[in-house]
């Protein structure tokens, strides 16, 4: 006998995710399950088609935590009319990723596709032709729950989404998770932003921007995919903690070939071993050093003073001078890439000889113009007067040699800042010399000025602003030909060359036409200690309008005074008060008193985890350095003594912004403990 169907609605939604996540295993087995043997062309081409379907198989995984569907839409009319049986509108389950059954008929629609973004920008004011929204909850993988809004009947009263508010205050335990079943109208404005453009958010601590900077990026390969994947796309993070922490985004929502690297990575030509004053990584990380690096990459080009003779068979062709000064000087006025000029050089030059040939009755083709190039006369012109460049080789000059800097940097730096950027002790080669981060930057950009770094099609670039101008050129140079999203916070910015404005930053960025969007909605920080973070902000970001919280979570914050001696017990008592609660705890302190809270969680038989290894049900305390607590978050945050951390920073204007940042990584309780008195903006 057939089976009845069932009158219960939350039944017959755990049958459709049941049918659903069959029909995915389906789609499964029929990738792989195809043949390639049959598939004609070469070996190349079968390697291609092998890598194409293991990717596939690999985005269509089922996820068992991971619901296929977390909302339905029910339209008052029909959308598409293939998919209409005749009367009412439709009905769209909206999840990660795109389900059809055999017949090809959707029964899970991709969040991204057109159809599902009423999900997110419905209300009731503006229905959108939606007839109600629908919105499940979860247990794990099963579904436990469901939360209807009729967004067409007036008389249905506006309330808050109990749904949405559990599934924003989910304890947080390994690493980040996506937003997609949350994201709000306008995250959502933010993530569909044409791929055309750059976009620049400014977000205050739990307004979700490095989620909505991941959603754009599977956004914008659902919806221009091919181009994507030609052009390539990289997420930039701050460090490799942060990169491991968000690094379960894109994969869970179907994205796997989305390279993430930090900026250091991005300019690898040189190890980096040493380390600058503040002073001198401010002043390597001026946009004016772009100008002193460009005058050093230039500064071997010369003038001939003898005219190329090129000697072909029996026959002499004689390049003069004021021709061989002519086309070098119309190659440095061209301002192109130092390599591409000096390529063209000989190139030139032979063309030159080749008019001369041409007007002695000869007649040269092309083969003949390479030969020319290649003869030694040329080679030997070439090698004079435009010199081949070694990037590394290059900057370990600028820095070693006090002469040629202030040739390079005259006009552009003070004799006080080019005797600050130079090195205490001159490096003798590229491999031995104590490279620092800010010099690493100088020799990406040099290797620019010789060769055009390639572009990819779209970067994200989080926790902005804390980089120099040279870094945003680093960056820009990545996305010259495509678009950019950069995430920041300027109340953030915990580097002495942090920027001031995003205007400013756009520009070295190379888009000064980018678009800038402000959250300062929270959705992760509660409203109680968001507000006494914000305290804050008038001395480390006069012109940013404080954040509000949806999230009322009273005595989410204890502030707590010790005496002397009670710092290393309050402490440890504090991480197991937090421990006894679900989800995940950090303990954040100033970076000098780590190793001693490290040996003290160790004598008290505390496991912890460091920043970056993933928190699980059995190791969910994670000591943290100040300086790597940017980016993070835990349901429940212990602040290690604030005047330290403001302390351990080279001003005080940095050190509240450190402690800005610690005071902000905590979703459901912060607990402040501190011997020394507080910042007096906190007190």
């Amino acid at each position: 006998m057939p089976a009845t169907p069932t009158t219960d609605p939350l039944q017959r939604e755990r049958d459709h995710l049941a049918a659903s996540r069959s029909a995915l295993r389906a789609m499964r087995e029929d990738v792989q399950s195809l043949d390639l043997r049959d598939v004609t062309g070469t070996w190349v081409s079968a390697a291609v088609l092998q890598n194409q379907i293991e990717a596939r198989i690999a985005a269509l995984a089922d996820l068992s935590h991971t619901p296929l569907f977390f909302g339905r839409l029910d339209y008052l009319h029909v959308i598409s009319e293939e998919l209409s049986e005749g009367g009412g509108g439709e009905s769209f389950y909206i999840g990660r990723r795109h389900v059809h059954d055999a017949d090809g008929d959707p029964m899970v629609i991709d969040w991204r596709a057109p159809v599902s973004q009423p999900f997110y920008r419905a209300s009731r004011t503006e229905p959108l032709d939606v007839e109600r929204r629908r919105r499940f909850g979860y247990t794990g993988g099963e579904l436990t729950a469901y939360e209807d809004e009729h967004l067409s009947d007036p008389a249905e009263a506006d309330t808050a989404s109990a749904l949405l508010a559990a599934e924003i205050e989910k304890p947080r335990v390994g690493p980040m998770r996506d937003i997609v079943a949350t994201i709000q109208p306008e995250q959502d404005e933010i993530v569909r932003s044409d791929v055309t453009g750059t976009i620049c958010v400014q977000g205050a601590p739990g307004t979700g921007k490095t989620a909505v900077g991941l959603h754009r990026v599977a956004y914008l390969l659902y919806a221009h995919r091919e181009r994507l994947a030609r052009t390539g796309t990289l997420v930039i993070g701050p460090n490799s903690s942060f990169l491991s922490y968000i690094e379960q985004v894109l994969p869970a929502l179907g994205e796997l070939d989305v390279a993430q690297a930090t900026v250091q990575q991005l300019v690898g030509h040189v190890e980096v071993r040493g380390e600058d004053d503040p002073e001198a990584a401010r002043l390597k990380g001026d946009a004016r050093m772009a100008e002193v690096l460009r005058r050093a990459v230039r500064a071997g080009i010369a003038l001939p003073t003898e005219p190329c003779m090129v000697v072909r068979g029996s026959r002499r062709w004689r390049v003069p001078v004021y021709e061989l000064v002519e086309i070098i000087e119309e190659l440095k006025s061209r301002e192109v890439r130092y390599g591409a000029a000096r390529d063209a050089l000989p190139q030139r030059i032979a063309h030159a000889v080749l008019l001369k040939m041409e007007q002695g009755g000869e007649a040269p083709d092309d083969r003949v113009q390479d030969a020319v190039a290649r003869n030694a006369a040329v080679k030997a012109v070439v090698k004079e007067c435009w010199p081949a460049v070694d990037p590394a080789k290059l900057v370990l000059r600028l820095l070693s040699d006090p002469e040629f800097l202030a040739a390079c940097a005259e006009g552009v730096l003070t004799p006080e800042e080019q005797r600050a950027v130079l090195w205490p002790k001159p490096g003798r080669s590229v491999k031995t010399a104590r490279w620092t981060q800010a010099d690493a930057v100088l020799v990406d950009e040099a290797t620019d000025l010789v060769q055009r770094t390639p572009s990819l099609g779209h970067v994200v670039l989080d926790e902005a602003q804390d980089l120099s101008p040279m870094q945003y050129r680093a960056v820009g140079r990545r996305c010259t030909t495509g678009s950019a999203t950069v995430l920041g916070d300027l109340a953030q910015g915990t580097t002495p060359w942090a920027t001031a404005s995003w205007p400013d930053a756009l520009r070295h960025l190379g888009k000064p036409d980018a678009h800038v969007e402000e959250l300062t909605k929270g959705f992760r920080v509660p409203e109680e200690v968001i507000a006494y973070a914000s305290r804050l902000l008038p001395a480390i970001a006069p012109g940013l309008a404080p954040a509000t919280s949806v999230r009322d979570a009273p005595g989410s914050l204890a502030i707590r005074r010790l005496a002397d001696g009670e710092a290393v017990p309050a402490v440890l008592a504090a991480c197991r008060e937090a421990l006894e609660h679900e989800g995940s705890t950090g303990l954040i302190a100033a970076d000098a008193r780590v190793p001693m809270l490290a040996e003290a969680l160790t004598a008290a038989g505390l496991p912890y985890l460091s920043p970056g290894d993933e928190t699980s049900a059995e190791a969910r305390l994670t000591l943290v350095p100040a300086s790597l607590a940017k980016g993070l978050e835990y349901d429940y945050v212990v602040l290690d003594e604030p005047a330290a951390v403001i302390a351990g920073e080279p001003d005080e204007r940095t050190g509240l912004r450190r402690l800005y940042v610690a005071l902000t990584r905590a979703v459901s309780g912060l607990t402040v403990l501190h011997g020394e008195p507080l910042p007096e903006q906190l007190r």
